[in-house]
């Protein structure tokens, strides 16, 4: 009978007994390899359950993956999983300002704007007249002013100085802590500290009476003749050796000095030669709003060879404006503004004015926008419901959870409400509130009179009304209609309508500012891709 040899054996010649000896010896131990493996396997997967039951296992880790520039920046095809994951990427990520905000008023809680005690206080710490305890982002001025003092007091030198600059830049603020540094430096180096006469020329009655009030201050009007006035006992005073009794410097701050500009020079002239005499004791300062106004009277004052130091004070900018804001709030322990609040209210003055005054008017009113929202929240909770009213217990738990809600925060539309109260017109409210084909009116002589045109026919902006009517599939009004509708906005002041035979053939001109129409338009997508477009 013949031998069956199975085909994974190697053949021999002659199907020989020893062929088959090595072939099943062959699947032995074949099979045991193949038991022995799957037995470990099996040993292995238990251990690994138990000790999974016992501690928790880690995460897999999945491939690296390549990952595009614009989604990850920090990594790379060779970068180990979740190595750029962390606080530090996600803070390096973010702009150094907005890191410092997110430091300064995340890391806090939040503030309870219904407890009137912590309300009042963020009020007057945003207020105007609130002086802060440091002078923040005018560091050079402030030196500068206080060197020049300093020098004068240290010389025993009369000396005039013209401080300029937008208002709101912190030119009188400035000048404050400059007189009390000025005065604990005096002491402390063992100098005489001047006297200090503050004037604001915008309350003068009479221009000339701002000598009248520096001889008051040095007390010797009594020593006056009848004939002599205030500015010519000054002049004699001080262009002769001064007495002991004199013998004290002031410094004399003259605030509003544009007032002099327009309404006497000649005594500004003469207030500046007081510092020039020989035996002057003055050290004049000078502040004005208007950085041109030394270009007006300074060459004169060069002729005149009393030409003054000049320090000027530059608009704030937008990270000025919220170190400001940073200082005046981080006293409190609690979250008041989010920090895109404020980064929105700094943009928006900075580009406006630069006013430091302005900006905190804004986050005041924001304030008081946060506060309207939270009463008509309380408001609604006391009126019945249909089911019967609300229980004061519910009235209770849900006024608990408004105090721990991101409402109470001041938010980004708060902001936005204060600053269009603050730098809209009255126009733009009443754009506003025109009817549809109206606005769609005055968007289309917007787009008509761009470039030279200024006017235009009642039929030509038919042509352009009828435009924009039929890119938004808005059914148009006849053209006598659109004369009609034209006639009520010349009668609000917003147009301005021509005489002529026929209707059509009228002219019509815009009567208001172009950007008031596209800032009252810009809140509805409509009229803002309309605007854009050529």
């Amino acid at each position: 009978m013949p031998t069956i040899v199975d085909r994974r054996s190697t053949r021999v010649s002659g199907g020989s007994k020893v062929a088959d000896q090595i072939a099943i010896k062959g699947e032995i131990d074949s099979t045991l390899r193949k038991r022995r493996l799957r037995s470990s396997s099996c040993s292995t997967t238990e251990d690994s359950v138990v000790t999974s039951n016992l501690t928790p296992s880690p995460k897999k880790s999945s491939p690296c993956k390549w990952k595009s520039p614009r989604r990850c920046v920090n990594d790379s095809p060779k970068s180990t999983p979740n190595a750029n994951r962390g606080a530090k990427a996600i803070n390096m990520s973010k702009s150094p300002v907005k890191r410092r905000l997110s430091e300064s008023f995340l890391e806090k809680p939040m503030w309870n704007p219904r407890d009137m005690e912590q309300l009042n206080a963020v009020k007057e710490a945003l207020h105007v007249s609130r002086a802060p305890s440091n002078l923040v982002c005018r560091e050079v001025e402030h030196n500068r002013i206080l060197e020049f003092c300093k020098q004068a007091v240290e010389q025993d030198k009369a000396g005039s100085l013209y401080i300029c600059g937008c208002p709101g830049t912190g030119k009188s603020l400035s000048m404050e802590k400059v007189n009390k540094v000025l005065v604990n430096w005096a002491e402390e180096s063992g100098f005489q500290a001047p006297d200090t006469l503050s004037l604001n020329c915008s309350s003068l009655s009479n221009t000339s009476d701002l000598f009248g009030k520096i001889l008051d201050k040095i007390k010797q009007r009594r020593k006056i003749s009848s004939c002599a006035s205030p500015l010519q006992y000054l002049q004699k005073m001080f262009s002769e050796k001064q007495q002991s009794a004199v013998t004290k410097m002031m410094l004399i701050v003259a605030d509003e000095l544009d007032y002099l500009i327009t309404k006497d020079r000649a005594v500004l002239h003469e207030l500046f030669m007081l510092a020039t005499l020989p035996f002057s004791r003055f050290i004049l300062i000078g502040i004005a709003n208007a950085i041109d106004l030394a270009d007006k009277f300074l060459p004169k004052l060069q002729s005149l060879n009393c030409k003054p130091a000049v320090v000027t004070f530059r608009a704030y900018s937008k990270d000025q404006i919220i170190s400001i804001l940073q200082q005046r709030l981080q006293a409190f322990p609690y979250t008041i503004f989010q920090p895109q609040a404020l980064e929105l209210c700094a943009r928006k003055v900075a580009s406006a004015s630069g006013d430091m005054r302005k900006a905190l008017w804004i986050c005041r009113s924001a304030i008081e926008m946060l506060e309207s929202d939270i009463r008509d929240s309380v408001n609604s909770l006391d009126l019945p419901s249909l089911h019967g009213g609300v229980s004061d217990q519910q009235r209770d738990c849900a006024c608990d959870k408004s105090l721990i809600h991101k409402s109470n925060v001041v938010r980004v539309d708060h902001v936005a409400i204060a600053l269009s109260k603050a730098y809209r017109s009255p126009v733009v409210d009443t754009i506003q509130s025109l009817p549809q084909h109206q606005q769609i009116i005055l968007c289309s002589a917007v787009k008509l009179f761009r470039g030279k045109k200024k006017d235009a026919t009642i039929g030509e902006l038919n042509i352009s009304y009828l435009d924009v009517c039929k890119s938004t599939l808005i059914p148009p009004a006849g053209i006598m209609e659109l004369s009609s509708m034209c006639r009520v906005l010349g009668d609000q002041g917003i147009l301005k309508l021509g005489k002529a035979r026929e209707e059509k053939l009228s002219r019509v001109t815009l009567n208001v500012d172009e950007a008031d129409i596209t800032f009252a338009l810009q809140g509805i997508r409509f009229f803002r891709n309309c605007l854009q477009q050529s």
